[in-house]
């Protein structure tokens, strides 16, 4: 297993399952986001063992500001508690860290230990581990759009210069996968924990061509071997991107 011959240059996480792993145990759910940082920590490890140059994990979106505020704040002190406790351990690793999404508006001590993390990790040249904290597919597209048409339309229209029509690759570039985040290609592979099969707001433009791996294993519970199961799985599909064999 070890010994995977065809390894996907960047694997996505869509890390669900925690609040019902915590609620078959009779836990609070807090106790299911933690049990699933330590899931996300064996993941970080194997995947960089493994020799995987990209991995992204989701672990906030835009929707869940609509939880429970205890539960949300948990999840932000979580957070905070894995860069203090796990963030030399990557740095030792070589192992670079990136943010996706709008840190402009999380807890302030959040958002401080990710830009420590950022700052200290940004030379390394290991495996890219991004994490998606508030991040929304749609609101990542819209962004993109607004912020082309603000650097680009609005200046070219007040100089009279003549405008050039927005290509896929402009928007792919302004996208938080883009320049800022060092032009990360997109995901090879999808993997969705939990029994769950959508993608739920998460790198819609970026899943375009990517392959999906649904498991029922809920998150806290997937370990290092289902995960090579995975992606030893993967190195089998024929991926012909709309073309014909």
């Amino acid at each position: 297993m070890d010994n995977i011959e065809k390894l996907p240059v960047h694997v996505a996480i869509i890390m669900d399952g925690n609040g019902r792993w915590a609620k078959q145990r009779m836990m609070p759910r807090l106790m299911g986001h933690n049990a699933g940082i330590k899931a996300m920590k064996e993941a970080i490890r194997t995947a960089s063992n493994m020799g995987i140059k990209y991995l992204t994990v989701y672990a906030f979106s835009t929707e869940n500001w609509k939880r429970d505020m205890e539960e949300v704040s948990g999840i932000f002190s979580l957070l905070v508690k894995f860069v203090a406790s796990d963030l030399e351990e990557l740095h030792q690793e070589n192992v670079r860290v990136r943010v996706l999404g709008d840190m402009s508006i999380i807890p302030h001590d959040a958002k401080e230990s990710m830009e420590g993390a950022i700052k200290l990790t940004e030379k390394n040249t290991g495996m890219q581990f991004n994490i998606a904290i508030n991040y929304g597919s749609r609101a990542e597209i819209l962004r993109a759009v607004n912020n082309i048409v603000s650097e680009r339309f609005f200046d070219a229209v007040s100089k009279g210069y003549e405008v050039e029509e927005i290509t896929e690759e402009d928007i792919a570039r302004y996208l938080y996968t883009g320049e800022e985040n060092g032009n990360i290609p997109d995901p090879d592979l999808i993997i969705r924990t939990s029994g769950e099969e959508r993608l739920s707001n998460f790198l819609l433009w970026q899943a375009a061509y990517s392959e999906f791996a649904f498991t029922d294993t809920l998150w806290p519970d997937f370990g290092p071997e289902e995960f090579k199961e995975i992606i030893a799985s993967f190195g089998n599909r024929d991926r012909r991107y709309g073309g014909r064999k």
